[in-house]
């Protein structure tokens, strides 16, 4: 190989340089960073104290509303999976803790909603029943 001047260049002059500590350094810094995301990733959740706690009050609403009559299978089923939530709690199994709370909020949902629509309709069945028998009343005084 030859310069512009004609001269000879060594091989050993364009052999690729070796890596620098700046080189090195770029290399640990990109490293570090892989393994601070990685770790971040991780990372688990807050313990669900937060879907518990709505866990609980779902049940309890439902049982305000008398969802024991109402709606029996459904909060039994919510209370089930809530005691469920508090046991994968207790083990330290947070996630499935997490799971188990939210279907309990969900069932407890459904209890209250199931016992709502049932309450609503046996007052409205009473309703009826007392528009039927003043109703007849008025035919009866009516009648000479």
């Amino acid at each position: 190989m030859g310069d512009d001047n004609g001269r000879e260049i060594p091989i050993a002059a364009t052999s690729p340089m070796h890596p620098s500590f700046a080189q090195f350094r770029t290399l640990l810094q990109v490293l570090a960073c892989g393994c601070v995301l990685a770790l971040t990733a991780c990372a688990s959740l807050p313990p669900p104290t937060t879907e518990l706690n709505d866990a609980r009050q779902a049940v309890a609403r439902a049982a305000d509303a008398d969802a024991d009559q109402y709606a029996g299978p459904d909060l039994a089923r919510a209370r089930d999976l809530l005691a469920q939530a508090q046991a994968a709690m207790a083990e330290r199994r947070e996630q499935d803790a997490r799971d188990l709370a939210l279907r309990a909020v969900a069932a407890g949902d459904l209890a209250h909603a199931r016992s709502l629509e049932a309450a609503s309709a046996a007052e409205l069945g009473q309703r009826r029943g007392e528009i039927a028998d003043l109703r007849q009343r008025l035919r009866l005084e009516e009648t000479p």
